[in-house]
């Protein structure tokens, strides 16, 4: 039989485990991935992400494991592993959304895991940054401003959390990327720039595209329900790894009971579009877990109940939706006198008019409250540059309007 193009492992680990237990389940589960290791082995320098960023006094636990976040053991264990599997230089990297001007603390909540195994830590909101293209041109925009850590390092590790996401529907190794772009203006974009209706779905598909995690890790000791804060807790008692962060999301959401080639508004993608169902789409990984992933399995799917919370009717996400798409479609034939009017400013655009405009468009709140009385007409924002640096793929809200017309 032909060798699939991508390779995913699923393994059972009971979340009661010891650290030295969840290092054998890991080196167990990541052995067959042997063009991962192959990258990661030739690797001088691996630059890693995991989702473990937050205020300390705000890391919820569950059946003794971090709900949330990848758990400390977890970390411990795969630091160890990739220790002994390379002579690579370790970095990790994230940005910081909770205060302190953007900047992560010093004692930041894993520091002391990193430093444990001498991984040295990139604050990815902070310069130097480095524009990167999105190889064959982007599915939202065709080039984004990072940090240089990833020109600088060889190969990228996604070590991400299972949980459901009240947007995004699920958040897997390829929502993990989030985390990634800067959110400090002039080089950064505020955080609802990139997590915006619409956007996302197609954003984290580019930065996939653009980092290539080698190797993809998600702790499914404990997991959650509901969204990516504040859910609620599953005992699912599995680590899962695979060689591409696509195919691997696609395998983790069979596990939790969902269909990876499900789309809004078919649960859990109660808000928006399949995010790893795009990316397929464009040619990054797949979805075609039968065909195309070589998948193998020591748990069953479901592992437990999983489902996104709904935020809000169907028909008012649905106005929203539509809405958005109409704002950025009307930038696009009116630019020219948008830009003469705010030209290098940022705009808040709905029914067709600037409700905003300004240098710096981060700490004005909620969508829901700038938007006055038009509850049920999203808000669209957008950097007015005369050049169009980013390149934004305006197609995408013609796509998506033709998915809500059907």
């Amino acid at each position: 039989m032909l060798e699939r193009a991508y390779r995913v492992r699923a393994s059972y680990c009971d979340h009661r485990a010891t650290e030295d237990e969840i290092y054998e389940v890991l080196r167990r589960t990541t052995d067959p991935l042997t063009r991962s290791w192959e990258r990661l082995e030739k690797a001088k320098r691996v630059v890693m992400k995991f989702n473990m960023t937050k205020p300390r006094q705000r890391v919820a636990y569950f059946a003794g494991r971090r709900r949330e976040l990848v758990d400390d053991a977890f970390a411990r264990a795969f630091l160890r592993l990739l220790r002994e599997r390379t002579t690579a230089t370790l970095v990790a990297t994230d940005t910081y959304p909770y205060g302190n001007g953007g900047v992560t603390p010093e004692d930041f909540n894993y520091r002391h895991i990193l430093e444990e195994f001498g991984v040295e830590f990139v604050d990815s909101n902070l310069p130097p940054f480095k524009t990167y293209e999105v190889p064959g041109g982007g599915c939202m925009f065709d080039r984004y401003v990072l940090n240089s850590v990833f020109d600088e390092s060889d190969e990228f590790v996604s070590i991400a959390k299972m949980k459901n996401h009240a947007f995004m529907g699920i958040t897997l190794t390829t929502k993990n990327l989030f985390g990634l772009p800067p959110m400090i203006p002039p080089q950064g974009r505020t955080r609802s720039y990139y997590h915006h209706l619409i956007r996302l779905s197609y954003v984290l598909p580019d930065l996939a595209m653009i980092t290539d995690p080698c190797l993809n890790i998600v702790e499914a000791l404990t997991s959650q329900w509901g969204r990516e804060w504040d859910g609620v807790g599953r005992i699912t008692n599995a680590i899962l790894a695979g060689d591409n962060s696509v195919a691997t999301d696609a395998c983790g959401m069979r596990l939790m009971g969902h269909d990876p080639n499900s789309d809004w508004p078919t649960p859990p993608f109660k808000r928006d579009l399949n995010h790893i169902l795009i990316a397929a789409r464009r040619g990054y990984g797949s979805v075609d877990i039968d065909n195309e992933i070589d998948f193998s399995s020591e748990v069953i799917g479901p592992l437990a109940e999983f489902d996104s919370i709904e935020t809000d009717t169907a028909e008012t996400v649905a106005n929203w939706r539509r809405t958005t798409c109409e704002q950025g479609l009307i930038y696009r034939e009116q630019a020219r006198q948008f830009i003469d009017q705010y030209r290098g400013q940022f705009i808040y655009m709905q029914d067709g008019n600037v409700v905003w405009n300004g240098t710096d468009p981060s700490n004005l709140g909620s969508r829901r409250q700038l938007s006055g009385d038009r509850k049920d007409s999203a808000l669209w924002l957008k950097l007015v540059d005369p050049e169009e640096t980013e390149g934004e793929r305006y197609e995408s809200y013609e796509e998506a309007l033709k998915g809500l017309a059907a």
